[in-house]
């Protein structure tokens, strides 16, 4: 077979080490050409070759080092040196900078064109390292967070409402505005993207005197994920209050405000924003905010049979009362808004009152409660029952003005549902007498409570059995007829490539309680929260520490996450 002049370089090399017939690699590089990607690149994307064998063969013929990918510091990888263009471009990934040395990955020996065009651009003497070809491409997806996922990134986002030139127009905030902030404009979009694909639910922009900070709350846990130079915290404050349409030039008050964020056609985030004054700047927190999760459907919230019996039961009542209890962030909202999912349709009229409306639900008339403007609880409350309603909810009961109002149209033919926060299902009912509401009153209009928590689940990947003492089953509350029926399983500390530290996602621990005729009773006779809790217990209700047990019999989670979120 005659040699083709297109069988030169890597080609040529590939043929002599037997990994490609002659015929094969003409093709392979004429077709590489057409398509004006590297040969490496079009040889394992059709599978003529496998990219390790590739890397060690080149590595070997040109004497270039193979490098390994996975041993690279990501922290330390010169992200400003060499543009996104360029590097997709030549297919190179910058690794690390040794004083007026940069380092770069590459798959294709032959491609000196790339180690011309990097030194050019970066003025830094550049030296090539060898690494295999499909890693390559994973690992450039990742440097520049163009992952997989679907989602854009974020710096092309609609940003509904933004006006990006609000930051240079800013004269007063004693901030040196460079003409060009993309390196600050860039650090921010790639925090809100990772906190949306890592599933977290808040996001904490923290100055202190020498440091600041970035932390995530992922599944109920604040992570540290990032620590910018100090000298970047007022840009980066100023950058998110003009994304949430705040004051960037008042600094000594506390200000709330909303960035709505496209994430795909038919897709969008909400992310709630808060800042506030410390002594060394402005901390801001963010909670993201996604609509889908009221509509995961109760079936995926956690519930046990028996508890979602009495849930969908209690939804299905023409009037009356649920009520759902627990600590900030324990997921009351998605519980009350997918009970309101499952009631809106078109026959109903729904209208909610919170503050401030987390998830926009068509067909559901929501009203932001203003204080400062006289719309509060009360306010709307009043409002909706001149509005021919059949179901209200009621984003918090915080005082006797707001319970009575709420409690009367719950006696008068209307759903109600609301929040209060106690700890368990029997201080609920204590709390409304505490503030001042009469126990007939609570007595005949409270159909349901749910007090709940977040627990979170192990992770299928990496869980590990582990064997507990039958006595310290017993101390822990686990049924003695059940000893030795069931597995109880721990998280692995160090995690897997699936999860954070072993767990992944959270599932719902709940207190599902029917106000039956005997708790009545004791309601009427103005029982405290002790015997309320007892007869809880004798009509078959579960409380939140026998439910978490449940779930570590079920391996769901661990004994150790059922003691952080219950207590004994």
């Amino acid at each position: 077979m005659n040699e083709s002049p297109a069988l030169t370089g890597l080609a040529r090399q590939l043929v002599t080490a037997e990994l490609l017939e002659e015929r094969a690699a003409c093709q392979a590089q004429a077709q590489a050409l057409r398509n004006k990607i590297p040969l490496v690149s079009y040889l394992v994307q059709n599978k003529l070759a496998k990219s390790r064998a590739i890397a060690e063969i080149a590595a070997e013929q040109f004497g270039v080092p193979l490098c390994d990918l996975s041993a690279i510091d990501k922290d330390s990888q010169p992200h400003e040196l060499v543009s996104e263009k360029l590097c997709r471009q030549h297919r190179v990934l910058p690794l690390y900078r040794r004083g007026n040395k940069l380092f770069i990955a590459l798959s294709d020996p032959t491609n000196h064109q790339a180690v011309t065009d990097i030194q050019f651009s970066t003025g830094l003497s550049t030296e090539a390292l060898l690494v295999e070809d499909d890693k390559l491409g994973d690992a450039i997806d990742k440097f520049f967070d163009a992952g997989t996922s679907g989602m854009e990134d974020l710096a092309d986002v609609d940003l509904e409402g933004l006006d990006v030139q609000a930051v240079d127009d800013d004269k007063d905030d004693g901030v040196q505005q460079d003409a060009d902030d993309a390196p600050v404009v860039r650090f921010v979009n790639k925090m809100l993207l990772d906190a949306i694909k890592g599933g977290s639910s808040d996001l904490h922009f923290e100055p202190y005197e020498k440091v600041y900070r970035v932390r995530f709350r992922t599944d109920g846990i604040l992570h540290e994920i990032a620590r910018p130079p100090i000298q970047l915290a007022p840009r980066i404050s100023a950058r998110l209050k003009v994304m949430a349409a705040l004051d960037i030039s008042e600094r000594r008050k506390p200000q709330d405000g909303r960035i709505k964020m496209r994430i795909s056609k038919t897709k969008s985030i909400d992310f709630r924003v808060s800042s506030c004054p410390t002594l060394w700047g402005e901390k801001i927190v963010m909670r993201i905010l996604d609509p889908s999760s009221a509509q995961m459907g109760i079936d995926a919230l956690g519930y046990e049979e028996s508890q979602k019996e009495l849930y969908m039961a209690a939804l299905k009542q023409p009037q009356g009362m649920i009520l759902v209890t627990g600590p900030t962030g324990s997921g009351k909202t998605v519980s009350l808004y997918t009970g309101l999912n499952i009631l809106n349709t078109v026959d109903v009229n729904i209208s909610t009152a919170e503050d401030p409306v987390e998830i926009n639900l068509e067909g559901i008339n929501q009203v932001n409660v203003n204080p400062k403007q006289g719309m509060d609880f009360t306010a709307a409350l009043r409002a909706f029952l001149r509005q021919d309603p059949d179901i209200i909810m009621v984003g918090e009961i915080r005082d006797l003005d707001t319970a009575s109002i709420a409690i009367k149209a719950a006696q008068t033919g209307h759903m109600v549902m609301s929040t209060l926060h106690t700890n368990s299902a029997a201080e609920t009912l204590t709390r409304l007498r505490n503030m001042g509401v009469p126990s007939f009153n609570i007595a005949t209009s409270v159909n349901l409570i749910i007090a709940q928590r977040l627990a979170r689940k192990l992770c299928s990947s990496c869980k590990k059995e582990v064997q507990v003492p039958r006595e310290a089953l017993l101390e822990e509350g686990f049924p003695e007829a059940q000893i030795g029926t069931f597995k109880l399983y721990a998280h692995h500390p160090s995690g897997c490539e699936n999860c954070l530290g072993g767990y992944k996602g959270r599932v719902g621990i709940y207190e599902v309680v029917k106000n039956t005729p005997a708790l009545q009773r004791i309601i009427m006779e103005e029982g405290n929260s002790i015997d309320i809790s007892a007869q809880m217990r004798k009509d078959g209700f579960n409380d939140l520490r026998a439910s978490a047990l449940l779930k570590a019999m079920q391996g769901i989670t661990s004994l150790e996450e059922v003691n952080r979120v219950t207590k004994d």
